[in-house]
């Protein structure tokens, strides 16, 4: 087994790429400055954003492969692990991060609102791809933070810090937004991908054996993070992707209480469901029809 490499603060990840310390909470690093490095893995304690300035080629992204030559930027969560299998070889790092500490922002209007950054939980293959324009934003970003850290700490500094990294993450959402656009085709596959596996899910006997289809299922079976998956999903139909699985479960469900023979007991367990008041309560709640009343207006 690998070891891994732990990395709680700050400073420990300075001193890694050679890095001077000049804030405990905040650094922008220039990887080309770390010696080479060999693969390994890494545990990451703060919030890091990566910004490779190599060729990505051919890169993977999710299930297929795209071209991108302009710079990729990825994102990662306190607690995450990344890194690649340490097999000997060395690499000398390239591009730019932006690492802090969940400590700099406890209490800040970021710290209340990181989590709705849910690129943080995406996987690497989810990666930004930057166009030249955006990468000089981001670019310009990574500057002004960096400025705040050389300047003289005053009653300003931190306020200016967080305000600007809250400046780089708002900019990346509206990046995504851009990124599910250009993949306009490659995403309408996914949800085609996604409406069969629903489908072959409830002709199975998978919902009385595992239940009810989750988010997070859907988004493994197609090899996805949770978080990425819902957000695609819903820059494509302008529902949640639990929305859209109970919206499909009420249409499967009314298919079936046209069939008289069958109980809605009988229907709740064939669909997944636990118990079949929680079925009736549902169903109630989305067709405003309990499921013997659309079973008799019908």
């Amino acid at each position: 087994m690998d070891n891994i490499i732990k990395l709680e603060s700050i400073s420990q990840y300075n001193e890694l790429c050679n890095q001077e310390t000049l804030h405990p909470l905040l650094s922008v690093i220039d990887l080309s400055k770390s010696s080479p490095k060999q693969n390994s893995k890494m545990y990451f304690g703060f919030y890091t954003v990566f910004l490779k300035e190599i060729k990505c080629g051919n890169l993977k992204y999710g299930c297929n492969y795209y071209d991108y030559q302009e710079g990729t930027l990825v994102f990662l969560a306190p607690g995450q692990v990344v890194g690649i299998e340490a097999n000997g070889e060395t690499y000398q790092p390239q591009g730019m991060a932006l690492v802090f500490h969940p400590d700099l922002i406890r209490g800040t209007s970021l710290g209340k609102h990181i989590n709705d950054y849910s690129f943080f939980s995406y996987e690497v293959h989810e990666a930004l791809h930057l166009s030249e324009t955006e990468r000089k934003t981001i670019l310009d970003c990574f500057s002004k933070i960096q400025l705040e850290l050389t300047h003289s700490i005053d009653k300003h500094s931190k306020t200016l810090m967080v305000a600007n990294i809250e400046l780089l993450l708002n900019y990346c959402v509206r990046f995504y937004d851009r990124q599910f656009i250009t993949r306009e085709q490659p995403n309408k596959g996914i949800l085609e991908r996604f409406e069969t596996l629903l489908q072959e899910y409830f002709q199975s006997d998978r919902p009385q054996v595992l239940g009810l289809p989750s988010v997070a299922y859907c988004a493994a079976e197609l090899n996805l993070s949770a978080n990425y998956f819902g957000d695609l999903i819903k820059k494509e139909t302008g529902k949640s992707a639990q929305e859209y699985i109970t919206l499909k479960l009420m249409d499967l469900a009314k298919e079936k209480i046209f069939d008289s023979r069958k109980s809605v007991s009988e229907i709740a367990y064939e669909l997944g469901f636990k118990y079949p008041q929680h079925f009736s309560r549902s169903f109630k709640q989305h067709v405003g029809y309990s499921p013997n009343e659309y079973r008799a207006l019908n």
